[in-house]
């Protein structure tokens, strides 16, 4: 399904000690969202960013059954552990490595996160929350430990109700992440500097 396909910016994987996965929306290019790294605090870090093959990590909404998104889904998050696992053999340990993304990124970036919660850098999720028609909190298991998790989304936005977002900031708080979320008044389906600001603040300081 999907190939293992990694872009890479910054340090080398073997000579950083920090490394940032950076998780494209729908019909992004991983290799021109390297340069998101760019307005984030990660000068010292490895960027690596996947590319879902035909720009896509699932076919439908976010908030579709996950059924309907199969078997794209399930791939999306195999390329992630995959990722994981070979930053992890470079010897850099979880709470090294930090996640963002945008739209049906960070809604990736979420899932996966919260499918394995352990305590990870950081996450930045600029507009996302947790996948599925209604989110079934037996997928998730772990501890955050302290892990600092920045959502950022518009009110209302096309794409990601907020009634999500809290939610699933919610089930992030109860497995012992620290959540901070920014919801802005009629915002366009985008990433704002205020957002860039405050995820360089809380999860990139």
């Amino acid at each position: 399904m999907h190939k293992k396909e990694i872009y890479t910016a910054g340090k080398e994987l073997r000579e950083a000690e920090k490394v940032l996965i950076l998780i494209h929306g729908r019909g992004g290019i991983a290799k021109e969202f390297l340069l998101l790294a760019n307005s984030l605090n990660t000068p010292e870090f490895a960027i690596l960013a996947p590319q879902a093959t035909d720009f896509t990590w699932y076919p439908n909404s976010f908030l579709a059954p996950a059924a309907q998104n199969e078997p794209a889904y399930s791939s999306a998050l195999k390329v992630l552990e995959e990722l994981i696992d070979d930053i992890k053999e470079t010897g850099i340990a979880s709470e090294n490595i930090y996640f963002a993304g945008f739209s049906q990124g960070a809604c990736l970036s979420l899932e996966f996160v919260t499918r394995n919660a352990q305590r990870f850098g950081g996450v930045a999720a600029f507009t996302g929350g947790l996948i599925g028609d209604k989110i079934n909190t037996e997928n998730y298991t772990g501890d955050f430990n302290g892990t600092p998790i920045f959502i950022g989304s518009g009110d209302p936005d096309a794409h990601v109700p907020v009634e999500r977002v809290k939610e699933s900031a919610e089930i992030l708080r109860d497995m012992n992440a620290k959540v901070e979320i920014e919801i802005y008044k009629n915002r366009p389906h985008t990433i704002s500097e205020d957002e860039l600001r405050l995820a360089n603040q809380f999860v990139f300081n």
